[in-house]
């Protein structure tokens, strides 16, 4: 194979357009390697990469020759496109890093959750062909798993699996911290769902990138959780840097959580980030990461990934970019009003 970590390495980011493959691919030019990104050309490629058009579910024409150390695969679809890609890369890459979730874990997840922790079954696990059913992509935990059988049956110890929870930074596509930060931003009373010191686990995308590239380039393979360390910071800390980095002169009204049950107002969704207290806020925001702080993660300070994400959303045109497979995040003016009028107990 070629490069190597002294010298810089080959590595093919397999999208590489959007947010995390964005990251990753970006992280890698910075370093000096040599980056190769495929994609089907509907937005445009980081500067200073390669870049080969096709299409994951049809045309892989593209990646019929070529060499590279290692592969960042962040596709989230049907597993069978992971698997088919690992198939034709398997004899000319190194490494094999599958972006997954930790979302593969069963649910109700121990205390502490680690990588050892008891995972989903995709469907059609006896029978990796029956990954590919169209129902599994609504189902995000098994298309995930199945995507990690994939490629772990063609690169065995060589494949990584990059178990992120949840993932903030710039070039976000989903809207969870660009909905925070345009709120606050628009001002008035904010529904802040409480409480206030409530623990929260996130990674830069950024950290996540260049924990990734280090990963490869030092060997690393199987499962491993990454998000910050619990407590990292906190739900107040997070809307008080929205409200420091954007200028506003927006109030923060800190809501019981059970005001905002009684209200019909969903946790995540329309309120992004947040859950309350209880065994869903556990799984998410309570994991344990010690194996990816020993293996050399590092994460920067959730001030300075909401002032970074402020910056970006200024610099776009419009609104931020939003995935097509995704709904939509964040409250209504009208909902939020409602919650707010509620006398609190």
């Amino acid at each position: 194979m070629p490069g190597g970590k002294s010298g810089g390495m080959d590595l093919l980011v397999l999208g590489g357009t959007e947010f995390v493959g964005r990251a990753v691919a970006e992280a890698a030019v910075e370093r000096g390697w040599q980056v190769t990104v495929f994609h089907r050309g509907r937005h445009p490629a980081p500067e200073g990469v390669r870049v080969l058009t096709g299409d994951r579910e049809g045309d892989l024409s593209a990646l019929a020759a070529g060499r590279w150390d290692a592969v960042v695969d962040t596709w989230s679809g049907a597993p069978g496109a992971v698997r088919e890609s690992a198939r034709l890369l398997a004899d000319r890459v190194g490494r094999y890093a599958y972006v997954s979730s930790r979302s593969v874990y069963a649910y109700p997840p121990p205390d502490g959750l680690d990588e050892t922790a008891t995972v989903v079954e995709p469907r059609g696990a006896d029978d990796a062909d029956d990954a590919d059913d169209a129902d599994d992509a609504d189902d995000y935990a098994a298309v995930k798993r199945g995507g990690e059988l994939a490629a772990e049956e063609v690169f065995g110890d060589r494949a990584l699996f990059v178990r992120a929870g949840l993932i903030l930074g710039p070039w976000e596509n989903v809207g969870r911290l660009p909905w925070w930060l345009n709120r606050v931003a628009r001002g008035g009373d904010v529904l802040a769902p409480g409480p206030r010191d409530l623990p929260l686990q996130y990674i830069d995308v950024r950290d996540l990138a260049a924990w990734t590239l280090d990963a490869v380039a030092d060997g690393l393979g199987g499962p491993y959780n990454l998000v910050s360390a619990p407590g990292h910071t906190t739900m107040g800390e997070l809307l008080e840097s929205c409200l420091a980095v954007t200028g506003s002169s927006a109030v923060l009204r800190w809501t019981d959580p059970a005001v905002i049950e009684a209200a019909g107002i969903e946790p995540w969704t329309e309120l992004p980030v947040w859950l309350p207290p209880g065994p869903l806020h556990a799984a998410m925001h309570g994991g344990d990461v010690s194996k990816a702080l020993a293996s050399g993660l590092r994460c920067r300070p959730v001030g300075e990934t909401v002032a970074d994400t402020w910056e970006w959303l200024r610099s776009l045109p419009g609104p931020p970019p939003q995935r097509p497979d995704r709904p939509a995040v964040g409250l209504s003016p009208t909902a939020e009003s409602r919650a707010l009028s509620t006398p609190h107990p």
